[in-house]
């Protein structure tokens, strides 16, 4: 049984106890202690059940890389599945429930599954349920439904009651793994002077050293380490974290790191996690490796863990895995183990060393102390259920003939060990396959590289394939040199003398025995958590899934919460014995960020309750509120529909904002429109790609209407564009458009013309933006003293700078209404002065605001178009008459190209056309036309839709616009609509200006 010795563990604390609850149990641990270490204290050694057979699962490994033991912790609002015992720090009153069973972890009704194994294998689901048919949506799907999925979620009526946040940080170098290579890197980096940050995913420093001992520096490493890191607490330019875990690497020196800032620590003011943002000049992966295990009949049993993780439970919590551990190994690192194990007082009653002639100096010790070693010998199988009770010994080269049979309640296997090389491959770093230690490895001639063709990461120590302690501090010296100098610094550091490594080689050991019948090969698994199995890679091979992603996918192997971190290499060798290739030749699947699985909500941060989506306010918000602004959400801004008056209907309010608006003054807060800067000497340059229309040819102080084409070639923005001097334009925007179209402009310059001097930049928030439209419009201007807009000094399409009301205003001759209109430009701190000016001044005019719905009637009467509205992903400018807005001067403009297929071209498109009812009855929006026949489906041909829709004030009657067949081609023609209720409303197809054809109320 596993139990807590009495003595030892370096890490916790036995004056500090807690307690906690597994599935209800009451249990206790000390402080220091994992949730792994502590259950195994309380020899609780069945933790959970495996994902498709329902197995019983035990833990494995001791940190990150554990596919098994995952839990669900805490209850109610903090409840979160998924969680690994091995990395989740023990605390008073932690909650912890098991997965993937029913009714109970030791009855579980699924383990019916295991029984039927044999008709369960690899894709038994591909060929199961696709016949009959019918089944699948009564039958099949909700079965699969009800079986998918790891772990519980949490109810929907939980809300986390925790914090989080991001965290932004710019440093030379990024030193990720706090073992022994990482802090000899990051001294290294630190010596240079250059800024520095040091990141460890657990909550201790030194790796595996402290726990495997050997001689750094003349101290022993443990000593090492501390000495070390109180150097580098000393260095104003080092930053280091420790449970902050590097989570993905991207291009240009980008990294982000998860830090689990209070989870040990519930209760705290401290939010739970961070998630760093990290920009570095130089990345240096000090990651580390991983044990690989072995793959033989029985190796899921609970009380089966890796070597490593035996040793660091004994070494480190002083928790036995058991009080009879049998090691099994094809390399010497194990017989470290075997040594930790019986120097604490535990029995071990062989070592099965799958080498013919075992290991070199480490064996040789354990001989010394009186540990049995069995030279090229294997393990058949594993005896037990719900925990080891033996192991069947058998000779490694044979096919699992058992000789002999040694009673153990735990076997430690080490198959050997793999670098972690996930970050390095994330942005391309390549692989390649060591011979000698059976692993794939950093290949430093294909490392990552940055916008200068120069290496970017620098992996170290035993994430570069060097395992024994002085070649690890030789490599993280000279790495971390050569990596600071390509960011032009340098350093004159020399590697500290190290314990050489004397161990035997080892021997690739991929099944036990070699020759394993089906019996026992389909009991040898390769990922514990999806419950693969030897043959299911094998019968992949067979059945034509020659490419390892295609097998990943086909088995889902390495497709676990561990991403395949234990079972990916044994996979690996499986699948190349079974195709006849090498390894190296079958490749490896793709690592893909995060590391290890990080919170949804660390990556939400801040943004969660009202800050999920900040609602953004104008400088006139609080005006409109105190007005009776009825609001409407428009992207994150808030603006006002309408203005409802006491006793007054929407529709009423409408009416009367849009008639006193066409008689005499209405006013706009237009301050959401999006404005964009946009600044340099090849601005115009990156104008005339931008829009489809010529914006290089404008000239300062004059506006032009323009039009803006996504790379495939349809309509994504219109609005207004102000040439402010020679170097700069101002673009407005739809007000939802603004953010995404200057990121549309940031990701053209990044990447297409990164050369090009042009800078931009979005000053919506900058600006209050007010418009003064209606016939009184420059009469209430010129009241508040503003000079130079007169019809000859300020015609259409033209601005100055000027004063409005004393206040300094940039004064725009546009109108998106058909009426004398201007719009003022003021800077947003003094918006309200200026909003309150108007209304004083135009009390004589019967001064109206009016809201976004007055808006588009007044500019649905004058046929002018809404993105968004008239468009919706699918329309060129061409769909909308806006051929005039195409510039046939220019040789190229995003989404011309693409404008020129034949599809865009087909003259079968529909067009924008303006409807009239013969009924007087208002269209619905998005009401389609119909067309004789039916379609393929049984549905009603169409041949049309209505775009926008709305009741005019200045005619009395309803009006719409939609996009129809051949529209322009078919004026006065009647077509019908269908309705919700399966009538028909016949409508006239019309021009799409109803009011004012000539423009003359606009040009006064």
């Amino acid at each position: 049984m596993s139990t807590r010795l009495a003595k030892g563990g370096r890490l916790i604390d036995r004056a500090t106890t807690h307690r906690f609850t597994f599935n209800g149990r009451q249990m206790k641990g000390y402080s220091g202690d994992t949730l792994a270490s502590a259950l195994l204290a309380g020899d609780q050694m069945l933790v959970g059940r495996s994902f498709k057979y329902h197995r019983p699962r035990g833990i494995v490994a001791s940190g990150a890389e554990e596919p098994n033991a995952l839990v669900g912790l805490g209850s109610g609002n903090t409840f979160e599945p998924n969680q690994r015992v091995t990395v989740t720090e023990l605390f008073d009153g932690l909650e912890a429930q098991s997965q993937n069973h029913w009714p109970s972890l030791e009855f579980d009704v699924g383990a019916i599954n295991a029984k039927l194994s044999r008709f369960l294998p690899a894709g038994f689901y591909y060929k199961t349920f696709i016949h009959p048919r019918p089944f699948w949506k009564h039958v099949y799907e909700p079965f699969i439904r009800k079986s998918a999925g790891l772990g519980k979620a949490p109810d929907k009526e939980a809300r986390d009651p925790d914090t989080y946040e991001h965290f932004y940080a710019h440093v030379d170098v990024l030193v990720i793994g706090g073992g022994v290579a990482g802090l000899q890197a990051a001294k290294v980096a630190a010596q240079s002077g250059g800024k520095v940050l040091l990141i460890e995913q657990n909550a201790h420093w030194g790796g595996r050293a402290p726990v495997d001992g050997g001689t750094v520096d003349g101290a022993e490493a443990d000593a090492w380490v501390s000495a070390t890191l109180k150097e580098l607490e000393g260095m104003a330019n080092v930053t280091m974290r420790t449970r902050t875990m590097g989570a993905g690497l991207y291009d240009h020196g980008y990294a982000t790191a998860y830090e689990r800032v209070s989870d040990h620590a519930p209760g705290s003011d401290a939010p739970r996690h961070r998630l760093w943002r990290i920009r570095a000049g130089q990345i240096v992966t000090a990651t580390g490796a991983i044990e690989r295990p072995l793959s033989f009949a029985g190796n899921d049993i609970p009380g089966v863990m890796l070597a490593s993780a035996a040793r660091d439970f004994a070494v480190n919590y002083a928790v036995s895995p058991g009080d009879r551990t049998v090691v099994v190994t094809n390399n010497d690192d194990a017989y470290r183990t075997a040594l930790a194990l019986k120097s604490v007082g535990l029995s071990v009653p062989a070592v099965i060393d799958a080498r013919a002639n075992g290991g070199g100096a480490l064996m040789a010790e354990a001989e010394a102390q009186g540990i049995r070693v069995l030279k090229g010998k294997g393990i058949a199988k594993v005896q037990g259920g719900a925990r080891v009770t033996g192991v069947e010994i058998c000779p490694q080269a044979g096919e699992g003939a058992t000789q002999e049979t040694i009673a153990c309640d735990a076997v430690a296997m080490s198959g050997g060990w793999s670098p972690v090389v996930h970050l390095w491959s994330h942005i391309g770093g390549k692989l390649t396959w060591d011979e000698t230690e059976n692993f794939f490895r950093p290949d430093p001639e294909r490392a990552p590289i940055t916008h200068d063709g120069s290496a970017i990461v620098t992996a170290v120590g035993a994430a570069n394939g060097h395992l024994g302690l002085s070649e690890i501090v030789s490599d993280a010296t000279s790495g971390t040199t050569s990596a600071l100098k390509r960011i032009g610094l340098s350093v004159d550091a020399a590697a500290p003398e190290a314990s050489p490594r004397d161990e035997a080689p080892m021997e690739p050991v991929w099944l036990m025995p070699q020759g394993a019948k089906r019996a026992l090969r389909a009991k040898a698994w390769l990922d514990f958590q999806n419950d693969v199995k030897v043959t299911d890679v094998q019968l992949a091979a067979q059945e034509g899934y020659v490419s390892v992603e295609h097998t990943k996918r086909y088995t889902t192997l390495g497709m676990a919460t561990d991403q395949g971190k234990l079972s990916n290499i044994n996979g690996l060798a499986i699948l190349s014995q079974a195709l006849g290739e090498g390894i190296p030749q079958v490749g490896t699947t793709t690592f893909r960020p995060p590391y290890t699985p990080i919170s949804l909500a660390s990556i939400a941060g801040e943004a969660k309750g009202e800050l999920f989506q900040p609602i953004r306010r104008t400088a006139l918000h609080s005006w409109h509120e105190e007005n009776g602004a009825e609001w409407e959400p428009v992207g994150h801004w808030r603006r006002p529909f309408a203005y409802r008056k006491p006793g007054e209907s929407t529709h009423d309010a409408v009416t009367r904002e849009c008639v006193a608006t066409r008689e005499s003054l209405g006013l706009l807060d237009a301050s959401t429109l999006g404005k964009i800067l946009v600044k340099g000497p090849d601005a115009g340059r990156f104008m005339d790609m931008l829009y489809t229309n010529m914006m290089s040819s404008l000239k300062p102080g004059f506006c032009r209407y323009g039009l803006m084409c996504s790379e495939n070639g349809f309509l994504m923005d219109d609005g207004v564009v102000a040439r402010i001097d020679e170097d700069t334009f101002l673009c407005h925007t739809t007000t939802g458009g603004a953010e995404r179209i200057h990121a549309h402009m940031e990701e053209w310059l990044q990447t297409e013309w990164w050369d090009w001097k042009v800078w931009v930049l979005n000053v919506t928030e900058q600006y209050t933006q007010i418009g003064v439209v209606g016939p009184k419009s420059r009469a209430v201007l010129e009241k508040l003293g503003t000079e130079g807009i007169g019809k000859d000094e300020l015609p259409f399409m033209r601005w100055i700078d000027g004063n409005v009301g004393g206040i300094p205003a940039r004064i725009f001759r546009i109108s998106f209404s058909g009426e004398l209109s201007f719009e003022i430009a003021v800077a947003a701190n003094r918006g309200r002065e200026l909003w309150d000016k108007l209304i004083e001044a135009g009390q004589e005019f019967n001064v109206t605001p009016y809201g976004t719905e007055a808006m588009h009637v007044l500019r649905a009467e004058k046929g002018f178009i809404m993105i968004g509205e008239e468009t919706d992903g699918t329309i060129i400018p061409q769909d909308l008459g806006l051929h005039w807005a195409i510039s046939k001067k220019k040789e190229d403009y995003i989404g011309k190209r693409a404008q020129e297929r034949s599809f865009m071209d087909n003259p079968e498109r529909w067009q924008l056309v303006g409807l009239e009812t013969t009924d007087g009855s208002k269209l619905p929006d998005g009401a389609y036309a119909v067309a004789p026949g039916n379609n393929a489906n049984g549905q009603v041909n169409t041949q049309g839709r209505v775009t926008s829709s709305y009741h005019s004030a200045a005619l009395g009657r309803p009006i719409a616009m939609g996009l129809v067949h051949n529209g322009p081609d078919r004026m006065g023609e009647v077509i019908e609509f269908a309705m919700t209720d399966g009538s028909r409303v016949p409508a006239k197809i019309t021009g799409t200006i109803f009011f004012d054809p000539e423009g003359e109320k606009q040009n006064v």
